[in-house]
């Protein structure tokens, strides 16, 4: 089976979130079944990393979204990329969304319209004379047109899109309509309209043949009032029509501290002097104090939805306890700054790293002994997936993929509301179970045990892309 996946970051290339890391991984995992090839824009830092890219083919000028070239070139290991190559787009300096400050790019509507419409003319064989889909699968709003535009050209692809996170949506103008070539009736309540905007996501939701979602948990939470962002309407119909289907995420092999080369020193279960020399590392590389109490670690980006604010509000209480806090990550600039200003207030016990770079994420998964996961939706998340294998014990909020991924009291903490109360009563459970050496080692051996590989996940999604392309669009 010839499969398009359709993202707009991947870990080999560019990474904003997670989003990278799934579109790294489940590809190259998916490869045993099918002919999965990869299509994301040509961002400057992508193009800089290839010394050629084969052009194979042209798009023509949609709208007002300019002609651009479909490159082809490879990863690593071989595995075919799509590069959209289009300088007046993607040339850029920033983030794959936005500006260095943090500004999303105005045009962003053209830009991942003029992505997505290339991406279904590849799909139906009209730019790689060479290659052509039997199935796309188009990874949240950046790609989510893949979709629209297959139906509005009546070609009959099966398509799955994956929503990663349902809050972000890819809303624009009304006018973005008009800019991207898309037909002036699909506008209204059952088609893209979102409270009189443009929605990419909606599109998707409404196009696609089937949807995924990176949990079953959320995959239940989105069909209701409280998670559904204003469309849970339209996810209880596809899922009544059992057109919605959640398959949790994996996590690389590579995240496994016996090998790992990042680390201090490497360890396996029971090594716990090893450990112990990851966590006296830590402290020394974030100019904490030395300390005989726990080393709670937050590995995550620096937004609202991840409870930041509520580390903040434990972070006393943790320190007082006798606890360390370290950070690393980036995001919302004033939760950057309250973090800054936490670590001004208390530098032997709070350290903060603005910023992410994978070693530095390793090396406090290996050298924590908890990691704080207060998110107050989490779609499926991959830190907690991280820190068990590590040996670091999460501390999630029941929601999601940690609902699914913690096994409370055995390989984590869970606690039931996002609230500072509920999140200091997970909190105190870890303290007492550091007191517990014995208990604290069991717990970690468990932890560590846990399998999260992606071969499991790529089962269920190759058997879902047998289903729907034998049930056809």
């Amino acid at each position: 089976m010839k499969v398009l996946f359709v993202t707009s970051e991947i870990d080999d290339f560019v990474r904003v979130g997670g989003l990278a890391a799934v579109s790294a991984a489940l590809p190259r995992a998916l490869r045993i079944w099918s002919d999965v090839r990869v299509m994301l824009p040509g961002y400057r830092d992508v193009v800089a990393q290839f010394q050629t890219i084969e052009v194979v083919g042209e798009a023509p000028v949609l709208a007002e979204m300019p002609a651009c070239q479909l490159g082809l070139a490879a990863t690593k290991d071989g595995m075919p990329i799509y590069i959209l190559l289009c300088p007046q787009l993607y040339d850029r300096p920033g983030n794959p969304y936005g500006d260095a400050g943090g500004r999303d790019w105005p045009d962003n509507g053209v830009r991942f319209g003029r992505f997505a419409s290339a991406a279904a003319l590849l799909a139906a064989g009209k730019l790689d004379p060479n290659w052509s889909a039997d199935l796309v699968h188009a990874n949240d709003w950046q790609s989510a047109m893949v979709p629209a535009y297959l139906a509005w050209n009546q070609i009959k692809i099966p398509t799955i899109l994956t929503i990663h996170n349902l809050a972000y949506q890819g809303l624009f103008p009304k006018e973005t309509l008009r800019r991207i070539g898309a037909p002036s009736d699909s506008f209204h309540i059952d088609g893209l309209e979102f409270y009189d905007k443009l929605s990419f996501l909606k599109g998707g939701l409404i196009y696609s043949t089937h949807l995924t979602t990176v949990s079953e948990t959320y995959a239940q939470e989105i069909t209701t009032p409280e998670l559904g962002c204003g469309l849970e309407g339209l996810l209880r119909q596809r899922s009544s029509k059992a057109q919605l289907t959640g398959i949790l995420n994996g996590i690389d092999e590579s995240w496994d501290p016996r090998v790992c080369s990042e680390l201090m020193r490497p360890f396996g279960a029971g090594d716990w002097e090893a450990k112990r020399a990851n966590a006296d590392g830590v402290r020394q590389q974030f100019g904490l104090a030395l300390s005989r109490g726990p080393i709670f670690g937050l590995v995550a980006r620096l937004v609202h939805q991840k409870g930041v604010d509520l580390v903040l509000s434990a972070a006393d209480a943790i320190v007082s306890a006798g606890g360390q806090i370290v950070v690393t990550g980036t995001g919302e600039p004033e939760i950057e700054q309250a973090l800054m200003d936490a670590h001004r207030r208390r530098p032997d016990s709070i350290g903060v790293a603005i910023g992410f770079n994978d070693r530095e994420a390793r090396r406090i998964f290996a050298g924590s002994d908890f990691t704080l996961m207060p998110s107050r939706f989490e779609p499926c998340g991959l830190s907690q997936m991280y820190a068990q294998r590590f040996g670091s014990l999460p501390i999630g909020h029941q929601t999601g993929g940690l609902a699914e991924t913690i096994v409370d009291g055995e390989t984590g903490f869970l606690f039931s509301k996002p609230s500072t109360e509920s999140f200091l009563g997970g909190i105190l459970r870890a303290f007492a179970t550091f007191g517990s050496k014995d208990r604290l080692n069991s717990m970690r051996r468990s932890a560590m045990s846990k399998s999260f590989s992606w071969n499991i996940s790529a089962a269920s999604y190759s058997a879902l892309y047998r289903k729907t392309v034998i049930a056809g669009v």
